[in-house]
């Protein structure tokens, strides 16, 4: 499992393919599992868990980036899940479970990262205004003519 280049210069836009060791990077592939975009703030990765999942129990092996990818997605936490399953150490809907729980989790912190990147690039593109306040002195005060007005009488 590789990532395929896509985009334009200086712009990379990746496929997560499943190839053959001897096939070139960007040539022959075996099946397109998702995609990934690295400039978003996070990197917006669109992956099938199920075609991932059933290439890594054939043995495909993934890149180092992919392999970051398909953790950071759960793939690779799913299996290590399933396996726990295939050795008696608890059932099916308990894996599922324990699955749900943490991609809810990490979801919510994906959100919250997404977020404060948002709130960041408006804060930088409207920078907040600061406003000098004047404040009255005495003397000038004194020196109008309504204010001599009040003193003779």
């Amino acid at each position: 499992m590789r990532l395929q280049r896509h985009g334009s210069k200086k712009r990379p836009f990746y496929f997560i393919v499943v190839a053959d060791a001897r096939a070139p990077r960007d040539g022959k592939f075996i099946q397109k599992v998702g995609t990934y975009n690295p400039l978003t703030v996070p990197a917006t990765i669109q992956l099938d868990r199920q075609k991932a999942l059933e290439w890594l129990h054939k043995g495909a092996q993934p890149t180092d980036t992919v392999r970051r990818i398909l953790s950071f997605k759960g793939v690779l936490y799913l299996k290590h899940l399933l396996r726990g399953v295939s050795l008696g150490l608890f059932d099916q809907a308990t894996a599922m479970e324990k699955f749900q729980v943490w991609h809810e989790e990490h979801e919510a912190q994906v959100r919250k990262r997404s977020d404060d990147n948002r709130k960041a690039q408006r804060a930088r593109r409207n920078p907040p205004v600061v406003r000098r306040v004047e404040t009255r002195s005495e003397a000038p005060a004194a020196e109008s003519p309504a204010a001599e007005g009040t003193t003779e009488a």
